[in-house]
């Protein structure tokens, strides 16, 4: 299996998803500040690596932290905590992943600082194995919605990479491959970061799924010549009507995907699931920088002087959503009822 993140005694080590598919390398961030770099710089993505990795970088910071007594250390604690939240904000994940380790610190804050260290520590650990083991109960759940054998197209990369282990969209498609189905995979080259081309292309070709990488432009007329049987695709938000919020390209798939009457497929944890956000317009977008648009490999495409725009998600209205898969089970329309359904316990808009 793919070791997207792990801990370990030097600290939380991560592979440089940077540098895939040509170079497979390994960073190993001793600091909170290092985990939170590694997050702003891709070195990690995908929403619910993220998660986890806002979880182990808040735990490697109160580690490593001088602090004796309880009152610095709760300073220190809300600092770190807004250093891993100010890194990324679209993916509701990263959140996540800091509420959860600030509810573990408040259970937690009355105990000797060793004891607090411990528990954080193995909060972040057990994100860890309970987001892969999520991955592996969705798949199983998404499986069943795919053909026995044909063609699934997918957009950005929503596989190991993008979480602890196994995948989201990817998990499903393994899932299914597991079980016996004969499937191959269109990967969208996923402009302007290419984490379809360079990450999804990859794992799959490892894993021995036979894989064909489509510009992004092409994915239309493959549709309608009849060559993708389904589509799956992760999500970095999901809103409680069921408007998503995943890579840019991502609603124009799903458009497309309408119009040629080919499901359209949502995995992801229920994580992921933000039934505070109402619906996907008030999902913050990330504006990522001009260079990831103007250059390739060191080479410059554009002219100079020319604006540029590089939202690194869009949002795709809950309508061209054929089911949403999460490891409690699978949804569909009305979204407002089947995910509240599915968090009882959560308070929804």
């Amino acid at each position: 299996m793919i070791k997207t993140l792990e801990w370990t005694d030097e600290g939380v080590r991560f592979i440089d998803q940077t540098k895939l598919p040509t170079e497979e390398t390994y960073v190993t961030c001793k600091t909170y500040q290092e985990v939170a770099d590694a997050i702003r710089t891709m070195i990690v993505r995908g929403a619910p690596a993220i998660g986890v990795a806002a979880g182990m970088g808040v735990a490697i910071g109160v580690e490593k932290s001088a602090a004796r007594d309880i009152a610095t250390l709760k300073q220190e604690f809300s600092e770190i905590c807004s250093v891993i939240a100010g890194t990324r904000p679209t993916a509701v994940n990263l959140f996540w992943g800091v509420r959860r380790m600030q509810q573990k610190f408040g259970e937690v804050s009355g105990q000797p600082i060793p004891a607090i260290k411990k528990a954080l520590v193995e909060e972040a650990q057990r994100m860890h194995a309970e987001d892969i083991a999520a991955n592996q109960a969705m798949g199983k759940h998404g499986a069943v919605l795919l053909p026995s054998s044909g063609t699934i197209l997918t957009h950005c990369n929503a596989g190991a990479l993008a979480t602890a282990g196994y995948g989201t969209a990817l998990g499903v498609i393994r899932a299914a491959v597991d079980s016996g189905k004969k499937l191959q995979v269109f990967a969208d080259e996923t402009r302007p970061f290419l984490q379809g081309s360079r990450l999804t292309a990859w794992e799959l070709m490892k894993d021995g799924i036979p894989t064909t990488v489509i510009s992004d432009n092409m994915a239309g007329a493959m549709m309608r010549l009849g060559k993708i049987d389904a589509i799956v695709v992760g999500a970095d938000r999901i809103a409680a009507n069921g408007d998503v919020a995943n890579k840019i390209g991502t609603y124009t798939v799903a458009v497309l995907a309408k119009e040629h009457g080919i499901p359209f497929y949502v995995a992801a944890p229920f994580s992921t699931v933000d039934l505070e956000t109402a619906d996907g317009s008030q999902i913050p977008i990330e504006q990522r920088a001009a260079s990831e648009v103007t250059h390739m490999a060191g080479r410059q495409l554009t002219p100079d002087g020319v604006m540029i725009e590089n939202p690194a998600f869009d949002v795709t209205p809950h309508q061209y959503v054929s089911a949403i898969i999460t490891e409690r089970g699978v949804v569909r329309e009305p979204y407002l009822q089947s995910l509240r359904e599915l968090a009882p316990a959560q308070v929804a808009v």
